[in-house]
């Protein structure tokens, strides 16, 4: 955690009033170039943490016209064309790869496509990480100024990079998306979803690994609240679809650090929600593709011609091949629960896992 990274980062939380003021006095000033720049099909990949959207959103990322956050637009996320045009060269344009903190063999720059929108979700709906309330926002949801400079910020990214069609990675649009499918009529969805065995087994090695590292430098824990991540770590506060009984036991469990039940219910949770509202919105669940980690990582050429088809990309044949060579399950880590944790984590999820076809987990 860079020093001018953490001063600044904590500047810009103070002052986030300031920073709204200025992305709309960016918005006036650039009004005649933002106006001629279209949203078209922007696309957004959502999913529980460690599902897969990370490697969607770079394989997506690198295809010609497409537009996305990047490392380099934190931590002023709200006036990105002021930023990237005086300031971003506070980021070395030359750094090396280098893995990120996750420790999950991606490496990254401060070009890497990175979730960056959160900050603005947050300012305009501060209830959005309240572990007591619903967090979800559907198509009843109306919020016309966030609506203004939400629209804004996307042309900006289109504008500041190029490109013709935005790309967001963002978890917890997961419970937006009847939100962002008012707004955008043509917006597509992609979900990855895992395998929940080797989901809980990557949720917990990653919760443990970030409550370590925070324990170690309460910066990077100060870090994680202002960009917008609360996915584990010491501030793990998982996302409430509505259902008080389930999301208290889920805190319950974690509180008494049963982690292998608690991520397992909020698995089945979190899956069982977005599969309850497609089944309940024909056009959302038109524009929304599950795609399945282990399919990614064993039949590559195939799901990735079917992920790009839905999202209206072009996928040459010489490109699908070497994003299909990146691809594997991970060797680093594997399940490692007591035959009682497996039973209680497959009844969890057993409902759910069937309604995705996962009869038996792998």
């Amino acid at each position: 955690m860079p020093a001018w990274l953490d001063r600044l980062g904590a500047f810009v939380e103070r002052t986030s009033g300031f920073w709204r003021w200025l992305g709309e006095l960016e918005s006036r000033l650039f009004a005649d170039e933002l106006a001629a720049v279209p949203i078209d099909r922007p696309i957004y990949v959502a999913g529980l943490a460690r599902a897969g959207t990370t490697i969607l959103l770079e394989l997506l990322a690198a295809s010609p016209g497409v537009a996305t956050h990047r490392y380099r637009d934190f931590p002023l996320v709200f006036a990105p064309i002021f930023w990237n045009r005086a300031f971003a060269h506070v980021y070395r344009s030359d750094a090396p790869p280098t893995e990120r903190a996750h420790r999950d063999r991606i490496l990254v720059t401060p070009d890497s496509p990175e979730a960056m929108e959160e900050p603005i979700w947050m300012h305009f709906f501060p209830h959005l990480h309240d572990p007591q309330r619903c967090n979800v926002l559907d198509r009843r949801t109306a919020h016309p100024a966030f609506e203004r400079f939400y629209r804004d910020h996307i042309r900006k990214i289109l504008l500041i990079r190029g490109g013709q069609r935005y790309l967001s990675k963002g978890n917890y649009n997961l419970v937006r998306f009847g939100y962002l499918a008012k707004l955008f009529p043509d917006a597509r969805f992609l979900v990855p979803v895992r395998d929940p065995r080797w989901h809980v087994a990557s949720l917990i090695k990653q919760h443990r690994l970030f409550c370590a590292e925070e324990e170690r430098d309460p910066r990077i824990l100060a870090h994680m609240r202002r960009a917008g991540h609360f996915e584990f770590g010491q501030d793990l506060r998982p996302i409430h679809v509505g259902d008080q009984t389930a999301a208290a036991e889920i805190r319950e469990r974690l509180a008494r650090g049963e982690l292998v039940a608690a991520f397992a219910r909020y698995w089945a949770l979190l899956y069982g929600f977005l599969l309850d509202q497609l089944a309940a919105d024909a056009d959302l669940a038109a524009r929304t593709l599950l795609v399945t980690y282990e399919e990614l990582c064993d039949r590559p050429q195939a799901t990735l011609e079917r992920v790009f088809a839905h999202v209206e990309l072009p996928l040459p044949p010489t490109t699908r091949d070497a994003y299909a060579a990146r691809l594997s399950r991970p060797t680093y880590y594997a399940p490692r629960f007591t035959p009682e944790e497996q039973r209680e984590l497959l009844a969890a999820t057993a409902t759910v896992r069937a309604r995705l076809g996962m009869a038996e987990a792998a």
